[in-house]
């Protein structure tokens, strides 16, 4: 499966994003889906993830309240809507998916390219 993740860009602390995430292929809905995030000099780190029928969903702790991950697989589409965003929220952000489960060791053998989210103080 290919990824492409859109819908980055500049907004204000408090203020929302919608990411996107497009798989080509016609068994997404066999995928999990994940978004990571990463700044500069660190590694990529998990954001939030969902099972490929959409019934379950994963969220690293800073983002829970927030954050929210859902799909629409007869769109190949899954998206991270982000709410109140903060500073530490700025990173590059990636879509990634995986025929294996979430686990809390999941490492997705599909990536797209990343989407810069920049949130001003």
């Amino acid at each position: 499966v290919q990824l492409q993740a859109f819908g980055g860009g500049l907004v204000q602390a408090g203020g929302y994003l919608k990411l996107s995430c497009l798989a080509s292929g016609r068994t997404f809905g066999h995928y999990t889906v994940g978004w990571f995030r990463q700044v500069r000099g660190s590694g990529r780190v998990f954001v939030a993830g969902i099972s490929g029928n959409g019934a379950s969903a994963y969220y690293r702790d800073s983002v829970k309240g927030r954050f929210t991950i859902f799909r629409d697989n007869a769109k190949n589409t899954a998206f991270l809507q982000m709410n109140d965003l903060k500073p530490e929220d700025t990173a590059v952000y990636y879509c990634a998916a995986d025929r294996a489960p979430y686990d809390g060791h999941w490492y997705p053998e599909h990536w797209g390219h990343g989407t810069l989210v920049t949130v001003s103080s």
